[in-house]
């Protein structure tokens, strides 16, 4: 091509790129590519006289010459040349492609514009139709109603506390508690339109998805609308009617008017609703006194009312309230500097804070039970006290009324004595009976760590057979030693030697010491398969149970040393008595909104196994004979599996804790008795009492009620373990005590004397004393795990719902039995 040529390849805005020709013309002027090969195949005559190319006029005169001349055969370009009709064919299924493509683009595109508009335009038309009510209109609070297990009938009621609100205008809340709420909740308050469109896509998310912990992250006016309006549901239908009222709302209010109906409503923990109701419940001052410390702690109590209150969980607390402070100096509403000097701030005792009028009876602790279950559900407290919920429980009337019963029949709480009744039905987990006191803001009972004597036998001789030691295994009943004590049983009880399944019945330390120390971990393996069989891990003030500081078990776990709920040994039964299976514990059945909405329903569940069939019938087959044998047997007959105990009072003779464990295959029943003071028990008669006086009346009291209408069902047979089959059968042998031998005294505690007792018999070495219990078990006295160990002078901490009345314990002893 000539160099001069216009737009050449020279051109620098030819986009393919050369130098500049020169020549100034652009390069869509330039001759088309057929003209190009015009130009080349007039050079193709070769060059001129002079050697220059051939001018494009010449390449022109000459390509005609060419035509013309014939120089190219006709005949073989005709060969060359395509078929015209398969041409048009191809450019007609061309064609055709092109306009289905072009179909499709065009239906895609209008299926996008009906996705952008249709949401629109409901929202429009939702917008229009929809009324945004008056503060004044608007109901922030319905009582739930929780019920038996038939669902008719009420157990009690929890009631928000309308009582402890009190309105406030936006103005008496401190500019700094206001902007901690902002802080904490919606830092775009003043800026955003009512909702968050990414919030609501998460929210969607989740219901879509089925996945609860997607999240929210909804704008203070969303939260108050769903509060106060719309509710709670998890559906979209109800998000975007949430959305559009909220939408609508950031329009029709100021956001002050906004801002000031969410403070008033929201709920804060501690049964305060509202920000003047939780000033007085945390700080005991009026709103307009908080500082920004304080309103900072009010703000971060409302994403978890009741886990982020300070007196029950400081560390999460303060977490979250160096979150709000660090929101206010992103907002520039604190400096940097303020920021770092401030303190968290002391709160007051929940126990000081203004509560509404307490219920009478037992209710109050079933109603903190089902709350604690309902937030493990994930129904939040927000949801219960605003709700209008209709909680169905597991708890049947028959078996609860006959405790009450039981109850009013054998215990005079006047004189300080107090008892725990819990009962859980094996098969399904389901709490049918609970009762942990009269108090509603006392202390629950049946929910606190107690020591809980020979009944802990069961779960080492559970251990024993899980490592095929059978209930036939020979065992002593002499003296044994413990470091540098010397163990005996109660008031020189005992048989010689004798099988292990005759020792539990007995209620015979020294043999399960022996028996105990036979497990391949020791103490450790009891401990281990009470936690297998669904004694709790930790319970409230105590964060693992059953254990000293150094992660082990002293010889005295199977006395029952440690601490453990009456709901732990009723559930740890059940399991043994629903053949080694467990099923976890529940007091909820459903929950209901007041529209009908079901918001948790349980489903039946298959249950983990925990241990054997064999172990689990053989542990039920040693105590069978039990509860006959403690003159408790139940009405008609009815096979049962039982077990007494009891823990000495120091060195004094007397019992400070008194049990009696026992099942039928259709109910597991756990009673404990002591005095509100941690003194002495006395039986009705006089004397000391023992887990087979009001203890076993309880017990079998109880049993008798709930199964009154139920059919006798009769326990697994036990297979073998070891050649052994359930409890072998055993004579007394011929040598006893002088004493005579008393059934009450074989289960009360055995503690170590410093001398033996002055009883004989001709087995020298059973004999037997009661010292004091530190020198029964070697440390036992130095336990710092909460008074798991047993700290003289402990007090066990309050379980959830109260602690007005904890058990003094000026000399924790274990007990025997």
């Amino acid at each position: 091509m000539s160099k001069d040529r216009p737009g050449g390849v020279g051109d620098p805005k030819d986009p393919r790129g050369g130098n500049d020709s020169g020549t100034g013309e652009e390069w869509w002027d330039r001759p088309s590519d057929a003209e190009d090969n015009a130009a080349v195949a007039g050079s193709s005559e070769g060059p001129s006289e002079s050697g220059a190319s051939v001018p494009r006029a010449d390449a022109e005169t000459a390509h005609t010459s060419v035509d013309e001349g014939g120089v190219a055969d006709e005949a073989a370009l005709m060969a060359d040349a395509p078929d015209n009709h398969e041409e048009e064919d191809q450019m007609s299924e061309e064609g055709s492609a092109g306009d289905n493509k072009r179909r499709i683009l065009a239906w895609l595109g209008l299926a996008a514009v009906l996705v952008i508009m249709l949401p629109i335009v409901i929202f429009g038309v939702a917008y229009v139709s929809t009324d945004v009510p008056e503060p004044e209109e608007l109901a922030n609070n319905q009582i739930a109603v929780i019920y038996d297990r038939s669902g008719e009938k009420e157990i009690t009621r929890i009631v928000p506390e309308g009582g402890n609100r009190r309105n406030v205008k936006i103005d008496d809340v401190p500019d700094a508690v206001r902007n901690a709420v902002l802080a904490a909740e919606d830092r775009n308050f003043y800026t955003n339109p009512g909702f968050s469109l990414a919030g609501y896509a998460r929210a969607a998310l989740g219901v879509l998805t089925g996945n609860a912990s997607a999240g929210g992250g909804s704008t203070i006016t969303q939260q108050y609308v769903k509060n106060a309006v719309v509710g709670n549901e998890r559906t979209i239908a109800r998000k975007a009617k949430e959305l559009v009222m909220s939408a609508k709302m950031a329009r029709e209010w100021t956001k002050d008017e906004i801002l000031e109906a969410y403070l008033n409503t929201i709920y804060f923990g501690r049964n305060a609703y509202g920000i003047a109701a939780a000033s007085e419940a945390y700080f005991g001052k009026k709103v307009n006194e908080l500082n920004a410390q304080e309103g900072a702690v009010l703000a971060a109590s409302i994403q978890r009312p009741s886990a982020l209150d300070p007196w029950t969980n400081r560390e999460e607390a303060e977490q979250r309230w160096n979150y709000v402070l660090d929101g206010l100096v992103e907002m520039n509403v604190l400096q940097p500097s303020d920021r770092a000097g401030m303190q968290y701030p002391a709160t007051i005792d929940p126990a000081l804070a203004p509560k509404q009028a307490p219920e009478p009876g037992p209710a109050a602790m079933i109603k903190n039970q089902v709350l604690q279950e309902l937030e493990r559900e994930g129904i939040s407290e927000q949801e219960v006290n605003t709700g209008g919920l209709r909680i169905t429980t597991t708890i049947d009337p028959t078996a609860q009324k006959a405790a009450l019963d039981a109850m009013e029949n054998y215990v005079d709480q006047s004189t300080g004595l107090r008892a725990a009744i819990v009962s859980v039905e094996p098969k399904t987990g389901a709490v049918r009976a609970y009762y942990g006191g009269d108090d509603p803001n006392g202390w629950d009972y049946a929910n606190s760590g107690l020591q809980t004597g020979s009944t802990f036998k069961i779960f080492a001789l559970a251990a024993a057979l899980d490592q095929k030691i059978p209930l036939s295994a020979q065992y002593s009943s002499a003296p044994v030693q413990s470091g540098d004590a010397t163990l005996y049983n109660s008031d020189g009880a005992g048989g010689g030697v004798l099988p292990i399944s005759e020792a539990l019945k007995q209620s015979l330390n020294t043999p399960f010491i022996r028996l105990q120390r036979d497990l391949k971990n020791g103490p450790d393996d009891t401990a281990a398969m009470a936690h297998r069989l669904g004694v709790a891990e930790s319970i409230p003030g105590i964060e693992k149970t059953l254990m000293e500081d150094n992660g082990h078990s002293q010889d005295g776990v199977t006395l029952g040393q440690y601490l453990s709920r009456p709901l732990d040994m009723a559930v740890g039964l059940a399991t043994l008595t629903n053949d080694g299976v467990y099923q976890k514990t529940h007091f909820v059945e459903k929950v209901e909104t007041a529209t009908g909405e079901v918001l948790f329903e349980r489903k039946a569940e298959q249950g983990d196994r925990r241990v054997s069939k064999a172990v689990a019938t053989n542990v039920i087959s040693a105590m069978q004979p039990i509860a006959a044998y403690s003159n408790q047997p139940l009405a008609g007959g009815r096979p049962s599996a039982a077990k007494t105990g009891t823990t000495q009072l120091g060195d004094t003779g007397n019992n400070k804790d008194a049990w009696m464990i026992g099942s039928t295959p259709q109910l597991s029943t756990a009673v404990w008795m002591g005095n509100v003071d941690g003194s002495a028990l006395m039986a009705p008669g006089g004397g000391v009492m023992y887990g087979a006086n009001t203890p076993g009346d309880l017990w079998r009291t109880t049993m008798n009620g709930a199964l009154a209408n139920e059919d006798f069902e009769y326990f697994t047979a036990p297979e073998a373990i070891g050649g052994q089959a359930g409890a072998p059968q055993w004579a007394p042998q011929t040598y006893t005590y002088t004493e005579t031998y008393k059934e009450e005294t074989s289960e009360s505690s055995s503690e170590p004397s410093s001398e033996p007792p002055s009883s004989s018999s001709s087995n020298s070495g059973n004999q037997g004393g009661l010292p004091a219990l530190e020198d029964l078990i070697p440390g036992l006295g130095g336990g710092a795990n909460g008074g798991n160990g047993g700290n003289p002078g402990a007090v066990p901490a309050p379980a959830p719902g109260g602690g007005a009345e904890p058990q003094s314990n000026p000399n924790p002893g274990t007990g025997g039995q």
